[in-house]
């Protein structure tokens, strides 16, 4: 009896089971993105714009972080020996915010030595401005981004209940669970642009702050070399 029963319930699954395979199959991710509705454009604007922004930023802080291996040897060289000139042209020759700092503080030679540490003061905080640039912008896509997913899921679910409400009779299952599932949708995209934003911008952060250790290093390293006795300020 158990035999024919479990053979009942094999022989109605397997068409089922082989439909809704098959249905799988036919949707492609594009079909999934297009389905999720009116919110997924401004998702994809925020994936597109994280997107740049992280590259954009690994890309400049690349460049920033490119110093000689010999430059703080070449300065204190050529300062130690009164090449002024020579010095800040070293200085120029680097886009590096280390050498703008150095450069600026070259420049100041004459002065008290608080003016030069304020000069070159200013000069960093012009300089992390600069590297921290659209930090915040990817900051605020990690966080906007799942709420607008849950956003768009909300809406959709609204949607696919008022469509149940105005149907007569029965409910399809079909027409429940493809309402629920084009809802969900947006919420799936929107925690991947979310998670995309928030592991980028804490690799940029963290490679920001590796940069304003390399600037604070060698501005102390500058002033020591002002402060030594040769060097009469």
């Amino acid at each position: 009896m158990l035999s024919l029963l479990f053979q009942q319930i094999s022989t109605t699954t397997e068409p089922i089971a082989a439909d809704v395979a098959a249905h799988a199959d036919s949707i492609s991710l594009l079909d999934l993105v297009l389905k999720g509705g009116w919110m997924m454009i401004p998702l994809a604007l925020l994936l597109v714009g994280a997107i740049y922004i992280i590259i954009e930023r690994y890309m400049t802080l690349i460049s920033a972080s490119k110093l000689p291996k010999d430059f703080n040897e070449t300065i204190r060289t050529l300062v130690m020996s009164g090449e002024i000139e020579q010095a800040k042209a070293v200085c120029r020759e680097n886009d590096s915010p280390v050498a703008k700092m150095i450069e600026k503080g070259i420049s100041r030679i004459g002065n008290s030595m608080k003016n030069i540490e304020a000069s070159i003061e200013n000069v960093g905080k012009i300089q992390i401005y600069r590297l921290e640039k659209n930090l915040s912008v990817l900051a605020t896509i990690s966080g906007a981004a799942p709420m607008m997913g849950f956003l768009g899921t909300v809406t959709g679910m609204i949607s696919a209940f008022i469509a149940i409400a105005q149907e007569q009779g029965s409910v399809s299952p079909k027409l429940l669970s493809s309402g629920i599932y084009e809802a969900m949708i947006t919420t799936a995209f929107g925690l991947l642009v979310g998670l995309i934003a928030y592991l980028g911008y804490n690799f940029l952060v963290a490679k920001v702050q590796k940069l304003i250790q390399a600037m604070e290093y060698n501005t102390i390293d500058f002033i020591d070399l002002l402060q030594e006795p040769q060097n009469k300020l």
